[in-house]
């Protein structure tokens, strides 16, 4: 997703009519065009008066960013300070200002950064589904969302935070990384009603959400989960067979 890479909308690519849409796919147009709209700036990254950055000022971006998230593993969002970033970072306060607005906008980049990882996940839930196959699938997908919280638990809570609190910009970059996420597990859910295996009742969306709430909640807060002797293998694998269950129907060999 990053480079020059440039994703076509459902329109470009003939998966969604001009004619009216229900809500649904209203949303789902919404999603590809922030996807776009991200690869987009990532392929024409500027600095704060409009600049093209070249390799050297990437690399100075970066290490501001790098600084930002050890920081945020230290202290509340609230408590980092731009003079300790670039402290941190090995440069100086005006520096830190030709590339981010404010600490919440590195804080917004980094959340950029981390969801560009979610194409590995969807990858995995195209996997197979059937039989013992279907339960490891299962198991990478719980590991993955525990070993990406792990990676990036303090900017995701920010993330989470800010967009709980209504700002925009981190209910975007939230949504970019959950919906597809949804997207995919409820593609598979259809495909199982459509094979009789999960009652018609079950509404795959709604499915979906709440297997990726749960699988975000529980890898963000899974170290406190240790606290009532459930250890991060137990973690994956109760997760594992619930997906597998809500996905295919059934239940684990």
């Amino acid at each position: 997703m990053r480079g020059s890479t440039r994703i076509a909308s459902p329109e470009r690519a003939g998966l969604v009519s001009d004619g009216p849409s229900d809500p649904a796919e209203q949303a789902s147009r919404e999603v590809w065009r922030e996807r776009a709209s991200v690869a987009e700036s990532e392929a024409k990254a500027v600095d704060q008066s409009g600049r093209p950055l070249g390799p050297r000022a990437l690399h100075t971006r970066q290490r501001l960013l790098d600084a930002t998230r050890e920081l945020l593993r230290e202290r509340s969002v609230r408590d980092v300070s731009v003079v300790e970033i670039a402290r941190k970072a090995s440069t100086s306060p005006a520096t830190f200002y030709q590339y981010f607005k404010d600490v919440a906008e590195a804080t917004l980049r980094l959340a950029e950064q981390a969801a560009d990882e979610v194409p590995a996940v969807i990858e995995l839930i195209d996997g197979p589904w059937r039989g013992q196959k279907g339960l490891e699938t299962a198991r990478a997908i719980a590991a993955a969302f525990v070993d990406h919280w792990d990676a990036h638990r303090a900017v995701l809570l920010v993330r989470n935070l800010a967009a709980d609190e209504g700002d925009r910009r981190f209910q975007k970059v939230r949504r970019r990384a959950l919906a597809p996420v949804i997207e995919h597990l409820a593609a598979q859910i259809r495909q199982s009603q459509a094979q009789g295996r999960i009652p018609s009742q079950l509404h795959p969306a709604a499915a979906a959400a709440a297997l990726a709430s749960i699988l975000e909640r529980l890898a963000a807060y899974h170290k406190e989960i240790e606290f009532f002797g459930a250890t991060r293998g137990d973690l994956v694998e109760t997760c594992a067979r619930i997906l597998l269950q809500t996905v295919t129907g059934r239940s684990a060999p």
